[in-house]
């Protein structure tokens, strides 16, 4: 089990103190919406804390669905002024009694990897993949800390990796 509570820097927010005015989408889930919207509150708190900017917050049926979405709000965004800096992805996988839930990681997983090969900003990782539902509790305020939290300062402090290294900030 990951813990943030053992990842001090992860959790270290002090170089995001000046950043001004980030931009993020949300591409979210249908699917599990309870913990889905959990995760939200949490990332759209913090965002909020560093004067974070959404774009937009786009609702798909569930994970497998994410990549697409990302990309195609990508491709919305990508001719004008104003684009997200980073897009987050959330979405919450339980295990079941098939295969099926193999399936979807996978594919989700390796999806939102082609993306950050592939588009100039990133795509966070914000999918719970879960025993069950009682682990997504954990992961949302319990023991394991807050991952929608923790997704939204991976998007700012990679919006501050970006723009440091493209602005000379």
């Amino acid at each position: 089990m990951s813990l943030s509570h053992f990842s001090n820097s992860l959790l270290d927010t002090h170089k995001l103190e000046q950043l001004k005015l980030p931009r993020v989408a949300i591409v979210h889930t249908e699917w599990n919406d309870k913990i889905v919207r959990e995760l939200k509150n949490g990332c759209e708190s913090v965002l909020h804390r560093f004067t974070g900017e959404i774009l937009d917050n786009l609702a798909v049926p569930g994970c497998f669905e994410l990549p697409f979405a990302c990309r195609l709000l990508w491709e919305h965004y990508s001719k004008r002024d104003v684009k997200p800096e980073a897009i987050v992805a959330f979405g919450a996988v339980i295990r079941g009694g098939t295969p099926h839930f193999e399936y979807v990681c996978k594919a989700v997983t390796e999806g939102i990897l082609q993306l950050n090969m592939s588009l100039p900003v990133p795509v966070i990782f914000g999918v719970l993949t879960l025993d069950n539902e009682e682990q997504a509790w954990e992961r949302l305020g319990g023991i394991s800390g807050h991952k929608g939290e923790e997704a939204a300062i991976t998007a700012l402090k990679m919006i501050h990796i970006s723009r440091s290294l493209t602005q000379g900030a």
